[in-house]
């Protein structure tokens, strides 16, 4: 049995609690041991149990189903759980929390808040008259449609995309690639009765669809690989229309 020791790695945290009247933002050092396969995750862990129990992250599933652990790692937005250490070569890597989000303490951001919020923006919800009876057999969809839906529901709502987005950073009220996408999930929604010229009242400005600067980090960096771009796009052709 090997007892080759792994490389020593350095991770730094920007710490800050905006709840205490005495806490500053500022960088703290770790230094610990990478095992074969460790996480960003895993690594976070490890500090908190056996370095800082004061550092505050977020987790819940740890395999990028949540979406909860989204931080800036080197300067990109990442899924601390799906992020490797031995894609960082150099050894050292900081750590900062996701911007455009109310900062809860350290790595820990709400992302909660701002989602609720777009969701009602965008009135997330099927539109329809139709009264569903639950004794028949519901009305058949073609399955490319039902595939195109599912496809865009595959969003854990992390927030990677938004703070990856650089609208975003310039005009809080921007309705975010995640809020674009939800449009774009119920405009393909057969369920959904509302028309294009709704949509338009909802997203059809500078907060919305035509103040996206297409610099498509958002769909660079989506953790599930959400076809943002193809659907941004779709939107904007679909609403300029409408001008």
């Amino acid at each position: 049995m090997s007892n080759q020791k792994g490389r020593e790695v350095t991770i730094k945290v920007l710490k800050f609690n905006p709840r205490s009247k005495i806490s500053k933002p500022h960088y703290v050092e770790y230094k610990l041991e990478e095992t074969p396969g460790m996480t960003l995750f895993i690594a976070l862990m490890k500090i908190r149990e056996e370095y800082d129990a004061d550092l505050s992250f977020d987790f819940v599933c740890r395999a990028g189903i949540c979406g909860s652990c989204g931080m800036v790692v080197n300067g990109k937005p990442a899924l601390a759980c799906r992020t490797l250490i031995a894609n960082y070569p150099e050894g050292t890597i900081t750590l900062l929390p996701m911007p455009a989000f109310e900062l809860i303490k350290d790595l820990s951001v709400n992302t909660g808040k701002w989602m609720d919020a777009m969701s009602t923006r965008v009135e997330s919800w099927i539109h329809t008259n139709h009264k569903p009876d639950i004794a028949k057999i519901e009305e058949k969809i073609d399955p490319d449609v039902a595939d195109e839906t599912f496809e865009l529901d595959r969003c854990i709502e992390c927030g990677i995309c938004v703070a990856s987005c650089g609208t975003m950073l310039m005009r809080p009220d921007f309705v975010g690639p995640v809020g674009l996408n939800r449009i774009a999930r119920f405009e393909v929604d057969p369920h959904d009765n509302r028309t294009a010229e709704d949509f338009y009242e909802l997203v059809g400005d500078d907060n919305g669809i035509f103040g996206c600067m297409s610099l498509l980090a958002c769909e660079d960096h989506c953790p599930k690989h959400l076809p943002l771009q193809n659907k941004i796009a779709y939107l904007r052709r679909r609403l300029v229309a409408l001008k």
